[in-house]
């Protein structure tokens, strides 16, 4: 099963690959995995960072979710981006409709290489850990 936005997504993911990563920006492909601290509910996690303008970035998450049958939902949320001592610092947010928990909010950092950021909504929190992917 595949929320509207999957297969562009995919489209769109091969299709980055073939761009090498700007090590000066977070923009491109990135990978690991999502865990909630409330439930312990975790999956496989990719997200498309694209720059909108010098302070925003549109991130689209494409997560997995279930043990057995390992769904798949895409989804985007546009974070700001501020420069940091060792990369950048973001936040954002993305409304996810009321079944799949309403409104998060994201906070975190990103270096060349690794991305950290923590997620909350009403029912849910946890944390997302990501490496670029070249």
């Amino acid at each position: 099963m595949c929320a509207p936005g999957c297969s562009s997504f995919s489209r769109d993911w091969r299709q980055a690959a073939r761009q090498p990563a700007d090590q000066r920006s977070v923009e491109g492909r990135w990978e690991g995995q999502w865990i909630s601290e409330a439930n312990g509910h975790h999956g496989n996690l990719r997200c498309l960072m694209t720059r909108e303008n010098d302070s925003f970035y549109k991130a689209r998450f494409r997560a997995t979710y279930g043990k057995t049958l390992h769904l798949h939902f895409t989804y985007a949320a546009t974070l700001g981006m501020h420069p940091h001592d060792i990369g950048w610092e973001f936040d954002g947010e993305a409304d996810l409709g009321k079944l799949a928990g309403g409104t998060y909010y994201y906070e975190g950092r990103a270096a060349t290489t690794n991305l950290v950021s923590t997620y909350r909504s009403k029912y849910d929190h946890g944390r997302f850990e990501m490496r670029r992917v070249e």
